[in-house]
């Protein structure tokens, strides 16, 4: 029997003392006011992320996407989407059968195709030669080859077919979420209407709202959908991102890093989707035209951005864990610290600053 003491963020409460572990699951919580500073958090659920440590997933290569999870796993996320960006059909296609066996491993959790049918207007830092109008045959090939590997697509609800892309995802048992789009306010409720359940980094590659059209963001933070937020102080301002986690709740805003390669590396030159990148005290930014292009972000960063914007602890862990772990249908087996449930954690000090990850029982 192993045993961690601290403070312990449950679902609803911090409750200072120990968790007894036995093997992979989580024992026991014994409540005693006699345990360190230390903070003890659930193993984060990432649900987009593009690569870090020097390594990516947007390539296919399963080589790379081992590495890049393992950079993260040691950053607390023990459970993470390999995320691709906008690509040629085949490359979709060859990267889902290679990532197939890192998902029955238990290495990623699945894939998230961001793109490629996504909005030219609100394209960011997607690149437009690959973007296209969603293709039924297309996504029925990648979830049939993926056997259980695709877990999300990203869809902008105004193109063709858009809906009934949405409808096929939702159908097949892959979450459809709604980003880079230029939607109004009624074409974003109708592709919540037709299965959509989840908002790609909510505001970031979207009309802006507007008191006369309120359009995707107003339209998704009043629906049902899970809603990403990048806690990285780029992406979204503190007041912006505490804001939007009040109005969704954290049974629906979810915390994502949408990390590159560059993660944990030093500034200089990169590559996502053909387009080159510069990364500069931290911001990553596409050489062309300036485009921010995903982040350089730990979710044990985002976590503390969180709570420093004026997030309950509480909160922030559901945002990081909790949430995301439901939406992946993976509730019953993790993302929270709760008896029977499976022993992924994070330790942080008491300023909540990475210090120890386990995974399944053992540290890492």
């Amino acid at each position: 029997m192993t045993r961690i003491s601290g403070r312990i963020v449950t679902p609803g409460a911090v409750v200072p003392g120990h968790l007894d572990l036995d093997g992979e699951a989580i024992a026991a919580i014994v409540p005693d006011d006699a345990v360190g500073d230390d903070v003890i958090v659930p193993g984060f659920v990432d649900l987009h992320c593009h690569g870090g440590g020097g390594h990516t997933f947007t390539t296919g290569d399963a080589g790379a996407a081992r590495k890049a999870a393992a950079f993260h796993l040691g950053h607390g996320t023990t459970t993470i989407l390999a995320s691709l960006v906008s690509s040629p059909f085949e490359l979709m296609r060859s990267a889902t059968v290679d990532y197939r066996p890192l998902v029955a491993e238990g290495v990623l959790a699945g894939i998230h195709f961001e793109g490629p049918y996504l909005s030219h207007a609100r394209c960011g830092a997607q690149n437009p030669a690959f973007l296209r109008d969603p293709s039924l045959s297309e996504i029925a090939e990648l979830i049939e080859v993926g056997d259980g590997a695709v877990r999300m697509m990203t869809v902008a609800p105004e193109l063709p077919g858009a809906c009934e892309a949405i409808g096929l995802l939702r159908s097949s048992g892959v979450l459809a979420a709604i980003g880079h789009t230029d939607a109004t306010y009624d074409q974003t409720h109708a592709g919540v209407a037709a299965g959509a359940t989840v908002a790609t980094h909510l505001f970031n590659g979207m009309r802006p709202p507007h008191h006369r059209e309120p359009g995707p963001v107003v339209g998704l933070l009043s629906s049902t959908t899970a809603c990403e937020l990048i806690a990285d102080n780029i992406h979204l301002h503190p007041g912006m991102l505490a804001f939007a986690a009040r109005s969704a709740g954290p049974e629906r805003a979810v915390l994502v890093t949408d990390a590159m390669d560059a993660t944990g590396m030093p500034d200089g030159r990169y590559e996502l989707g053909g387009q080159e990148v510069l990364v500069a005290d931290r911001v990553a930014r596409l050489a062309h035209n300036g485009s921010i292009a995903g982040s350089t972000l730990t979710m044990d960063v985002a976590l503390r951005n969180a709570v420093a914007a004026g997030l309950p602890l509480v909160d922030a862990a559901a945002m990081a864990a909790t949430t995301p772990a439901r939406l992946l249908g993976l509730s019953e087996t993790l993302g929270a610290l709760v008896p029977g449930l499976r022993a992924d954690l994070v330790v942080l000090s008491a300023d909540l600053t990475l210090r120890r990850v386990m995974r399944s029982g053992a540290w890492i």
